[in-house]
């Protein structure tokens, strides 16, 4: 009973909007999106508008008629030498080894189709991730996978190799994510086969450790400098930090540390507590780390206060999985947004919560050869482009409505969020938005101030 309990409640007892992580009106949607079906929905909202879940957007009686069919970001322009145009909704970190080979190779080659980048998560790149050919984010975390010594250390050559790869756009270095922020982890040696050493460049069946933090860098100064190496090493690709936001003070002293060295990231990947696609411990799952649309506003806040934002970029993920939640993303300062279970509700996952165990009945949180055999590739990849296609069109369709031009005209004022009952507000009277530059002049009149007061350029502790 225990094992059937996930099934009976997806299926039996909640409503379209009770279950979680994901409603099933959520992962309805992508189904239809993804599989070409009517994803339109009768006889209005199901949702309470007088309860504080309610958010809106605010539409324009003079909606526009001439937007652009696409938009994409470039990011990079100006301190790359291979800046990259990217989508506005790409596959956000999972890795070879949390997923399928079948699972990795659909998403790739639907990204392909689509003209979309795939994050590889830090398990580096597999052959799975060559084979479609699709764009490529190469996510590098503290275990170095794929450019790694022996001891675990960073490996500059084995880096320069595999970041050389045509197929590799962007670098994204992982300080955190939004399941398990500040926690490392072992990969047993009875999961590492053969294929995932290949991938990860170390030795088959033995344990490899990822420590929490990375040992390459300690301070803020450190950090943007191995960015500013990894840049040079990758031969000019956009490089960037991801992180989920848990203490204010470090946002600010990296700030602090681009201010003093003049060097800065090209993008900041923010991930919100809510995330997460693999195992992680409930308590950090539940209790650590912060939300994604506070931890993108402090970004935000961090960037335009300290002047550096047109500098920056700011990337996105945290249950993202539709235009809607696009919007929201956007109105808050985000560039782009990235989306992990989504697409694999793009595959076809059922939310079975079987993702830690190895024994996903979808065949794509398993490393199980014959779990995979209904993961028929040529179906799912149309499945994986589709799903993003159709969510963009809904995220233009919004764009239209508001009467705007581009995703980036949308304002904190133009979300609505609902306080109570009786009430509700815009957005920009809910959270505070720094003004440009008002960190540098008068940070003591924001409600910033004791944040930027405790950051420091050369440590991560917090200072005063």
């Amino acid at each position: 009973m225990e094992d059937l309990r996930p099934f009976a409640q997806a299926y039996i007892v909640e409503d379209d909007l009770e279950g979680r992580p994901f409603s099933h009106q959520a992962r309805s949607l992508v189904y239809a999106r993804a599989k070409g079906d009517l994803d339109k929905h009768p006889m209005g909202t199901e949702l309470d508008v007088y309860s504080d879940e309610y958010e809106w957007v605010g539409h324009s009686i003079a909606p526009t008629s001439d937007v652009a069919e696409e938009w994409r970001v470039t990011v990079g322009e100006g301190s790359c030498a291979k800046p990259y145009s990217s989508s506005l909704l790409n596959i956000s970190a999972m890795s070879f080894g949390s997923l399928s080979a079948r699972a990795i190779e659909a998403l790739n080659m639907g990204a392909r189709l689509g003209n979309f980048a795939h994050n590889t998560g830090e398990g580096s790149i597999s052959r799975y991730h060559r084979a479609p050919g699709g764009d490529l984010i190469w996510e590098l975390g503290s275990g170095y996978f794929g450019a790694r010594r022996d001891d675990g250390r960073f490996d500059p050559d084995k880096f320069r190799d595999n970041a050389a790869s045509d197929q590799v756009k962007m670098i994204e270095l992982k300080l955190s994510q939004g399941a398990k922020p500040g926690h490392g982890g072992v990969l047993p040696g009875a999961k590492v086969t053969k294929e995932i050493a290949e991938a990860r460049g170390v030795p088959q069946g033995q344990d490899v450790n990822s420590p929490a933090a990375h040992p390459e860098f300690d301070t803020p100064i450190e950090l943007l400098e191995f960015v500013t190496r990894l840049r040079e090493l990758s031969g000019g690709k956009p490089t960037g930090i991801k992180l989920c936001v848990g203490q204010p003070h470090e946002i600010f002293a990296l700030g602090k540390a681009m201010l003093e060295t003049g060097m800065h990231p090209d993008f900041i990947t923010v991930d919100g507590a809510e995330g997460g696609t693999g195992a992680a411990p409930l308590e950090l799952s539940n209790s650590v780390g912060m939300p994604l649309r506070e931890g993108q506003i402090f970004v935000r806040n961090m960037l335009v206060g300290t002047g550096l934002k047109h500098k920056v970029k700011i990337a996105t993920s945290g249950k993202i999985h539709s235009g809607a939640q696009m919007a929201k993303s956007f109105a808050l300062g985000a560039d782009w947004c990235n989306a992990a279970r989504p697409f694999m509700f793009s595959l076809g996952c059922v939310q079975s919560m079987n993702c830690h165990k190895g024994t996903c009945p979808t065949g794509i949180a398993t490393q199980e050869e014959w779990r995979q055999r209904g993961l028929v590739i040529e179906d799912k990849a149309p499945r994986v482009a589709r799903f993003q296609r159709q969510t963009l069109h809904s995220l233009r369709e919004i764009t239209i409505a508001m009467g705007l031009q581009t995703p980036w005209e949308m304002k904190p004022l133009d979300m609505r969020e609902r306080i109570n009952g009786a009430r509700s507000d815009a957005f920009d009277k809910i959270y505070y938005f720094a003004e440009e530059g008002v960190l540098l002049d008068r940070p003591e009149t924001t409600p910033l101030a004791r944040h930027w007061e405790a950051a420091r350029a050369n440590s991560f502790r917090r200072g005063g």
